[in-house]
């Protein structure tokens, strides 16, 4: 029997792009407060048993009162700027998405740039995409990598969702959690980083958070309740279950590989039952992405970088793999995202 070296399946590239990228390091940072299940059963009618087979999740993390967004992202990037290995003025631009920003004015991303020492960054807010802000930030980063005098883009994902739950809802206060996760994109050879993108959308008011804008308030409205996040949980299960595969399917299509062709899924950490679902529609294997909801419960625009993070730092994901992202988040927005994984040396 003759054996030889395995070869991966060749790609087309579909992204649109014609410089490349890699993920050239990672860091995640969550607070060190922790809610578990059992400190909520002592407020709502609801078990630890009943919550997990509902959602997966264990416990979640909530960030302190003399903390704000800000102040997790600059962890989480030191991390990932370390992990790179480049310097602080290296860095070209930073591009930060979130719902939950320090303040509507001035700039999230610009506070983190000053805090940072970042001097030569541009700095970017994407605040309206949700949990699918890891798949809006990183094609956004993709593209300001095609400008010639851009190398390095910081990508962030970071929310403290916790500020923004009724104390009183059983739904959202069992979901949400804080966490900043970052990625360090940078340009690399022919071959690698995005391969294909597939996104879409659907207005959908199952998930809203009415305070902070310009929209018509009824007259008699509760301004502070309007701060709330409210969240069918039905409507999100039905939405994300079908379009996810879908989205999937399509962005790996685009990019002439077969489903089976890739190593590894990063799902968004929204419901353990919907991940489970998701792999089942794709006869994909549980063994084939990397879970973090149960540690730290639904983190919006920070989850996607929760589950890369932790497949980098325990090495499921190898350079040469090919690896899909893929996420969906209020409004509905969703997408996919094929990328063939490398790091510079």
């Amino acid at each position: 029997m003759k054996t030889g070296t395995l070869t991966k399946p060749s790609t087309v590239n579909q992204s649109g792009l014609a410089t490349s990228f890699s993920i050239q390091g990672s860091g995640f940072y969550v607070p060190e407060d922790i809610v578990t299940n059992e400190m909520l059963t002592r407020t709502f009618d609801t078990t630890d048993e009943w919550i997990q087979e509902k959602t997966g999740i264990r416990e979640r993390r909530y960030l302190q009162n003399d903390m704000a967004t800000s102040d997790m992202c600059v962890h989480a990037s030191l991390d990932a700027i370390y992990d790179a290995g480049i310097a602080m003025e290296d860095l070209d631009a930073i591009v930060l998405c979130t719902t939950t920003p320090d303040q509507q004015v001035p700039s999230t991303a610009l506070i983190v740039k000053e805090k940072l020492g970042a001097k030569n960054a541009i700095p970017f807010d994407l605040t309206q995409a949700a949990c699918a802000g890891g798949i809006y930030s990183i094609l956004f980063a993709s593209h300001l990598l095609q400008n010639q005098f851009i190398n390095n883009v910081l990508v962030i994902g970071a929310e403290v969702l916790s500020r923004y739950i009724d104390p009183a809802d059983r739904i959202t206060k069992t979901f949400f959690g804080d966490a900043a996760g970052a990625i360090l994109l940078q340009k690399t050879g022919e071959g690698s980083g995005l391969l294909a993108w597939d996104l879409d959308s659907s207005l959908n008011m199952a998930v809203t958070l009415h305070g902070g804008g310009t929209a018509r308030m009824p007259e008699g409205a509760d301004l502070f309740t309007s701060h709330f996040i409210r969240m069918n949980g039905r409507e999100v299960w039905k939405t994300a279950t079908r379009n996810l595969p879908i989205s999937i399917q399509n962005a790996v299509q685009k990019a002439g590989l077969q489903v089976s062709d890739i190593d590894h899924f990063i799902l968004h950490q929204a419901n353990l039952n919907i991940i489970k679902k998701t792999m089942r529609a794709l006869d994909v294997p549980m063994e084939k992405t990397t879970v973090t909801i149960q540690e730290y419960g639904n983190t919006g625009a920070a989850s996607l970088f929760s589950a890369l993070h932790k497949s980098l730092e325990e090495k499921a994901i190898k350079p040469g793999d090919y690896l899909v992202i893929s996420a969906i988040g209020a409004g509905f927005l969703w997408g996919s995202l094929c990328v063939k994984y490398t790091k510079n040396q």
